[in-house]
């Protein structure tokens, strides 16, 4: 399934280009995210539970008219959040954080407003879906002076979204997909283009279960982007 995902959005990658082969053009991009993962049932998020993380892949854009063009996308992209309790240079403190590591297929559709010199701002909103393929879980403290730390691998479940079940699910497995809706802010030239993007993602991140308390957990990254053309 983590291979079959990649080949479907490099294949709608080459697609959406070979249909606009005249006017489209493929930029090579990478930047910072800055992830949480949400506390409530309305989606709020603790800021002291952000964790910097990264994304890169490549974005197509194929103009559909002078100010309309749909981005579909490929990525490598970091989210997550840390919990911290007590003070550091205390003899009793722990620290935890989970860094799970997606391939991501965004596709938006954007304005642009003409700034001239073949540049344009743009802004504009559309759906992604996600596939787990790795991570870290990492705790560490210290308890009546005395130091742990342990890292394990992020394990997620074996489920095929084309059936009704969710395989291989259970507890401290995370749930293998995400999905949700992007919102894109940014400036574009000829050959560059910088932006601003945010996740908010919909799909609860604990396996198995539905509990009211499993449902608050969603993805939430806020991440800031440079591409240059290909």
């Amino acid at each position: 399934m983590k291979n079959r995902l990649f080949v479907l959005g490099s294949l709608l990658l080459i697609s959406s280009l070979s249909l606009h082969a005249q006017q489209s053009s493929v930029f090579v991009k990478a930047g910072l995210n800055l992830a949480n993962i949400s506390v409530d049932k309305d989606g709020n998020v603790d800021d002291a539970r952000g964790i910097a993380s990264f994304h890169a892949g490549l974005q197509a854009d194929l103009p559909i008219t002078k100010f309309f063009a749909l981005q579909p996308g490929v990525f490598f992209t970091g989210k997550g959040s840390k919990i911290e309790s007590g003070n550091t240079s205390g003899n009793n403190w722990i620290r935890s954080s989970t860094r799970p590591y997606y391939i991501e297929v965004p596709v938006n559709a954007v304005i642009k407003l003409p700034l001239g010199d073949e540049s344009s701002f743009f802004f504009g909103a559309g759906p992604y879906l996600g596939i787990g393929v790795s991570g870290k879980n990492k705790i560490e403290g210290e308890i009546l002076g005395v130091g742990f730390s342990r890292t394990e691998n992020i394990k997620f479940s074996d489920d095929d979204p084309f059936t009704s079940g969710e395989e291989g699910s259970g507890y401290g497995i995370m749930r293998r997909f995400d999905y949700g809706l992007n919102g894109t802010v940014g400036v574009q030239s000829k050959f560059a283009l910088f932006s601003v993007n945010y996740g908010l993602g919909l799909a609860k991140l604990q396996s198995g279960t539905s509990s009211s308390e499993n449902e608050l957990g969603k993805h939430r990254v806020l991440s800031f982007t440079v591409g240059f053309k290909l």
